[in-house]
């Protein structure tokens, strides 16, 4: 049934949105009446067999793979700054192992995938084509986002392209590099003082106000997801559409994670790929709470404080966190709280290694590193990293 409050204008061509708890459709909307967030309805998958890899010309970047995007139909909509394809490189290729008296350098035994050279400098740029071709294809004037930076970075340049207003809502301490680029893209920072939620809270509030917005956020706008799944379809192209056994992600309102699991799915169902791999995520200690739910609060907060240098994931409660739970179980992988001292660690290391990343970026590496001294990702099993946000960040 679709909602007699939609105000976008109307467009028989976009795919409508569905709730995945109460069944209930709309044209458009920020969440479902439930309150559950919502997912398109039908997502497309291309029929056939995987074409030869070097049949993608990668001057389309992502949207190389329109195939299995929800999104951007029309080429005259989307949104682009000619972003993905991003390189995936041996971790430890031209590195001896060992270990020096200023960072230990023993290997990751691993694939990056360089995220960090988007043109906003962070993996989100994958979400913000996407979303903001879903705003055009709408009609939308002018959009807010609640974001601790890099997401407010994205959305800001890439409504910019659009030619479309946009206000983004921050905390009260965020970074100066991430607010200069969001006001360099002629956006409006709001710092809101108090909690990540209350900065949601705030953004959720100007929804209300007489002046018209749409809510372009990256843990609720289901088009978001759209473009954070492409980061599988790239590792899969690139490994000759060979999945990995394990992909490592940071993990906060689970964007990418999620992405990378939408992702595989669609390639498996449409039979590029033999299986999906299994999904790990790292959160920030002592904000950590899928680790929290899966393993109780002393894996959640093993030294007893905040992970403070992993600000960008520290999200007390993800909008998808049962979709994030059910991922992990159904790829039969897990979740585990980084410390800020092993980040810290982990973040010498990759800058010690030519990976200018920042330090949010290092909890993913990180975890690899406890999950391989546990057993649970064996030696010799492939597996990829992405490295998420530019050094050039702070």
């Amino acid at each position: 049934m679709a909602d007699p409050d939609d105000t976008a204008p109307s467009n028989s061509d976009l795919r409508r949105l569905r709730c995945p708890e109460c069944g209930e459709t709309y044209r458009d909307r920020w969440r479902c009446r439930c309150g559950a967030p919502l997912d398109f309805a039908d997502s497309p998958t291309p029929d056939g067999a995987a074409p030869a890899p070097d049949s993608f010309d990668a001057r389309d970047g992502l949207w190389a793979f329109d195939d299995f995007l929800a999104v951007g139909d029309d080429p005259r909509d989307r949104v682009t700054l000619g972003e993905g394809m991003t390189p995936l490189v041996d971790a430890d290729e031209g590195r001896e192992s060992g270990e020096d008296s200023e960072t230990d350098l023993s290997p990751w035994n691993a694939s990056f995938k360089l995220e960090y050279v988007f043109p906003t400098g962070s993996f989100k740029d994958r979400g913000a084509t996407t979303t903001l071709t879903r705003a055009r294809e709408l009609g939308v004037e002018r959009v807010v986002e609640d974001s601790s930076g890099n997401a407010g970075a994205a959305i800001a340049t890439y409504a910019a392209r659009a030619g479309i207003a946009a206000e983004i809502y921050v905390p009260a301490d965020a970074k100066e590099s991430k607010l200069r680029a969001i006001r360099r893209a002629g956006a409006e920072p709001v710092r809101i003082e108090g909690s990540r939620g209350d900065v949601t809270d705030a953004c959720v509030a100007a929804l209300d106000e007489e002046k018209p917005a749409w809510y372009a956020s990256h843990a609720w706008n289901p088009a978001f997801f759209e473009g954070t799944a492409t980061v599988a379809h790239e590792i899969a192209l690139q490994r000759g559409w060979d999945a990995p056994d394990a992909v490592v992600t940071p993990l906060g309102h689970g964007t990418l994670f999620l992405g990378a699991h939408r992702g595989f799915r669609r390639l498996e169902r449409a039979g590029w790929i033999d299986s999906v791999p299994r999904l790990y995520g790292a959160q920030a200690a002592g904000v950590a709470p899928i680790v929290r739910a899966l393993h109780g609060p002393e894996a959640a907060d093993p030294d007893g404080a905040v992970n403070e240098a992993a600000d960008g994931i520290q999200i007390a409660e993800p909008v998808r966190d049962r979709e994030i739970r059910a991922a992990i179980d159904a790829t039969g992988g897990d979740a585990l709280a980084v410390t800020e001292a092993a980040a810290t660690r982990e973040l010498d290391r990759l800058h010690a290694a030519g990976f200018y990343t920042e330090p949010t970026c290092a909890v993913a590496p990180a975890a690899l590193r406890t999950l391989r001294e546990r057993g649970e990702i064996g030696a010799d099993e492939d597996v990829v990293v992405p490295l998420t946000g530019s050094g050039l960040k702070g």
